[in-house]
């Protein structure tokens, strides 16, 4: 377990409520068109002063949203290679997996890394 992984001792109930709300936001994407990307943009902004942690947690949620919705765009393009198909399956699997493991652990106060995500967002 490095450092990122420890838990944050001193964050409050709210901080980490709104630190896991930032990750569980990119389910409005099921609803919304670019949900997945505007509801953690949204709630990043409203919140990423109140805590470095929510701002860390924002952050890391918003790149990881727009890595898979670049990831969507190249499986709608390879999609005309049938293997598009099979790509589109995993990446909606981990997507929503590693939003759900994102979101436990900010409600748990530890610092969350997607794998395989561009950090755009600095």
């Amino acid at each position: 377990m490095n450092d990122s992984q420890l838990p944050q001792p001193s964050l409050s109930y709210e901080v980490r409520q709104s630190a896991m709300l930032c990750h569980l936001a990119a389910f409005l994407g099921f609803v919304f068109p670019f949900g997945s990307v505007v509801g953690p943009l949204i709630l990043w902004q409203m919140k990423k002063e109140v805590s470095p942690f929510i701002d860390d947690q924002g952050k890391e949620a918003l790149n990881f949203q727009i890595t898979v919705a670049i990831a969507w765009i190249v499986c709608i393009v390879l999609a005309f290679a049938v293997i598009g198909f099979f790509l589109m399956t995993a990446l909606a699997i981990a997507s929503v997996v590693l939003t759900i493991i994102g979101a436990i652990k900010a409600n748990k106060g530890i610092a969350y890394r997607y794998p395989l995500t561009w950090r755009l967002v600095k």
